[in-house]
């Protein structure tokens, strides 16, 4: 067989190849929600869109506590998750402000479609500036060297995270994680869950 011929196949073939690779690695399933029960490794969740999904936890799975935290915690140097929208004029606006602890300093860096609302987007950086406005306090993010201005208007929920264990995970409480779905099952291996009656607004 001549090299071209080769390399046609080839040409042909990455891209039918490069399709099988990400059917076999769907994109993780955000879960938002109020626990239902925990049966062993089972977790029962009724979702915030009102159907009930059913997890499976890692066996080495863990559980981080969501509590409120104070909007004066957002300054400059906190790394910090920012759900927000984009209005018609203007920086984005939040919906809500996660503090990360400086353990997890730089998880998931950059400014993303986020599937909170519809058009909402994630920004995940450390905040450079802190502006004050007649609208709330406008920070300035530099996600990977760009540059995001995002104002927080009052009221909007400040969270932040930190160590948790499975007693938390009782039925009533609010939850947010990422599962992975392998014929159609879903597993997790990491559980947000709100504390002290918070719901985790991301």
């Amino acid at each position: 067989m001549s090299m071209r011929r080769i390399t046609c196949l080839l040409a042909m073939a990455l891209p039918l190849l490069g399709s099988q690779v990400f059917a076999q690695t769907p994109p993780p399933v955000r879960v938002r929600g109020v626990i239902a029960r925990l049966e062993g490794s089972l977790l029962t969740v009724k979702t915030r869109e009102g159907s009930t999904a059913q997890i499976t936890l890692a066996p080495n799975y863990s559980v981080a506590a969501v509590t409120n935290a104070e909007l004066a915690d957002v300054r400059p140097g906190a790394y910090v998750g920012i759900a927000a929208l984009r209005p018609a004029e203007g920086p984005l606006r939040a919906q809500e402000v996660l503090i990360f602890p400086e353990s997890a300093r730089g998880s998931g860096e950059g400014h993303f479609p986020w599937d909170l609302t519809p058009e909402s987007t994630m920004t995940n950086a450390a905040v450079a500036d802190v502006v004050q406005s007649v609208n709330g306090p406008v920070l300035r993010l530099s996600p990977k060297g760009t540059d995001v201005q995002i104002v927080v208007p009052p009221g909007v929920p400040i969270v932040t995270f930190g160590p948790g264990d499975p007693g938390l995970l009782v039925p009533g409480a609010a939850v947010f994680f990422s599962a992975t779905s392998a014929d159609g099952r879903l597993s997790a291996t990491r559980i947000l869950v709100g504390k002290d009656g918070v719901v985790p607004p991301m």
